[in-house]
């Protein structure tokens, strides 16, 4: 059951605020926030997502901290009624639907803190994909640190040794004496390097960061989004619960993510597919498939990185002095 993974977790007692009632925007107001978003999306350059757990409801996987999220009720001592389990619950509309809105480019990057696994599943590539905190189909090799798909749910948590050996790929041998961990992580242990790195650099640079379906209450995951804060980039919040940075905010919609997606997608004249098995790395298993963010990928992001930052400071710099002084008539203003 995809709720009892929890189960294999060590004991922690913060796990932040609980079962907070939701709220929802009546339905012109959803008309007309998911028409803003759209043109938001449509006006930036760089679009980064950002995933919770909220965006899995739809399939029968249970959030954290809704009010019948599976934090929630472990502290009234109870367990979710809807609890499907992993291999058998597919991608949803929303999934879907950033699959195709990252293959027509109007979505550029997605960091996900869910470890279901269906943004793989989706046929999503992993060159557009940070998982903060792992993904119940993929393991590590604790030597050379490979990741390889699964075609089922790991047997463990907490980045322990799931008994299997490095696999090797098409290119390259298994490590001499290397295992495979599953990557779950526990609650105090670090994010993994090269997904935080990645996940930064994109999220600070973003034009627009878009969070759905997260209170974004863990950190460093729920910081991300703000980071394009201070270059002038805007954040978006989809998500039916108050979240900590509701007042960084240049838009909240209060609304299924599901409903969200299909209208901004209908809008950008994007159509969202259907599931197709097929695309699907769990189910078209290869034993030596890969699941890996390549170093060359880092380094050519850091490139762009360190450029984006220089111009944004630039143009912010440039902002704050037409907004402080007042602009001689003689000078002619720049479009920024």
């Amino acid at each position: 059951m995809s709720c009892n993974y929890a189960d294999g977790l060590s004991a922690y007692n913060n796990k932040g605020v609980l079962g907070v009632a939701e709220r929802f925007d009546d339905n012109q107001t959803v008309i007309e926030k998911c028409e803003k978003l759209a043109k938001m999306i449509l006006a930036a350059q760089k679009v980064v997502v950002h995933t919770g757990a909220g965006i899995s409801t739809a399939a029968g996987i249970p959030d954290f901290r809704g009010p019948s999220g599976v934090w929630t009720l472990e502290k009234k001592g109870l367990k979710p009624t809807m609890n499907v389990s992993f291999d058998q619950a597919i991608p949803t509309k929303t999934h879907m639907a950033l699959k195709a809105l990252v293959d027509a480019g109007h979505v550029q990057y997605i960091v996900s803190q869910n470890i279901d696994g269906l943004h793989l599943r989706s046929g999503l590539s992993r060159q557009y994909l940070a998982e903060l905190h792992g993904n119940m189909f993929v393991e590590q090799c604790n030597k050379c640190r490979r990741q390889f798909v699964n075609s089922s749910p790991s047997p463990t948590v907490g980045q322990k040794d799931t008994g299997a050996l490095c696999r090797g790929g098409k290119e390259s041998r298994p490590c001499r004496g290397g295992h495979l961990h599953d990557t779950i992580l526990d609650w105090e242990d670090g994010l993994p390097e090269k997904d935080l790195d990645m996940s930064y650099m994109h999220s600070t640079i973003a034009d627009l960061n878009i969070c759905l379906g997260t209170t974004l209450q863990i950190v460093p995951s729920g910081n991300l989004p703000t980071k394009n804060k201070k270059h002038g980039g805007k954040l978006v919040i989809c998500n039916l619960q108050p979240t900590k940075h509701d007042k960084n905010a240049d838009l909240i919609i209060s609304a299924y993510v599901d409903e969200v997606l299909e209208r901004i997608s209908k809008r950008l004249g994007i159509e969202i597919p259907e599931y197709n098995p097929e695309d699907d790395p769990t189910k078209q298993f290869h034993f030596d498939r890969e699941w890996n963010i390549s170093s060359v990928e880092i380094k050519e992001l850091e490139k762009i990185y360190n450029g984006k930052i220089k111009e944004k400071r630039e143009i912010v710099k440039k902002k704050r002095f037409f907004t402080d002084n007042e602009t001689p008539k003689d000078i002619k203003k720049e479009k920024i």
